[in-house]
């Protein structure tokens, strides 16, 4: 919980220089802004859990990667993935059913052109978070708790912190941080995580 915190802070600090060049003068950022922003949160995200993984006795890229999830998996990881789409899918239709479609902010447009966008939100937003959330956060969660305590924590953290771009959307991001936890148990690897944050980020970026 203390890595979370302190990747969110150093995110927040590498922000900062952004947040004073970007300001266009009306107490909002430009797309300069924006970019920086979202970038130096995601690198917040990757250096903290790293650097926590290298203090706990990891002393190389390679071996710093590996215990914080980002490891080889078999095949039939592929079922824990199809079976993690399912459940996402079938809790989502209730909730709309129940709820009405949730609504997050649209922060695509605030980066400009559409490959910027697929840059941060479909490929480096699902691996800094899958890093930080899955590997450093439930991966250290594991060391003291059992399996689904764990993955509620990881699911409740991973959900709330997107409260900011809409509290709708919260519920299904919980849930969805949670089925993650269970995937990354199931196949010891944070890599099919990150294919499915992936494509959930990408079925989002198309929808806005």
């Amino acid at each position: 919980m203390l890595g979370v915190i302190g990747a969110l802070a150093a995110g927040v600090a590498l922000a900062i220089p952004f947040s004073i060049i970007g300001n266009n003068g009306h107490g909002e950022l430009d797309t300069f802004g924006n970019i920086g922003v979202q970038a130096m949160t995601e690198l917040g995200f990757l250096l903290v859990p790293m650097a926590i993984a290298a203090q706990h006795g990891a002393s190389t890229l390679a071996l710093i990667l590996a215990r914080l999830g980002f490891r080889r998996f078999r095949p039939s990881a592929l079922k824990w993935m199809g079976a993690t789409v399912i459940a996402y899918l079938v809790f989502n239709a209730v909730y709309v059913a129940v709820f009405g479609e949730p609504h997050q902010e649209d922060i695509a447009e605030g980066f400009g052109p559409v490959p910027v966008q697929v840059l941060l939100i479909v490929i480096l937003a699902p691996i800094s978070e899958e890093i930080c959330f899955r590997g450093m956060l439930y991966g250290g969660l594991r060391t003291k708790l059992p399996m689904l305590p764990a993955a509620l924590i990881g699911g409740l953290v991973f959900g709330g912190l997107h409260a900011l771009t809409g509290v709708s959307a919260v519920p299904p991001l919980i849930v969805f941080g949670f089925l993650l936890c269970l995937l990354y148990e199931r196949t010891g690897s944070i890599v099919p995580g990150i294919v499915l944050h992936m494509l959930n980020n990408s079925v989002a970026l198309l929808g806005q």
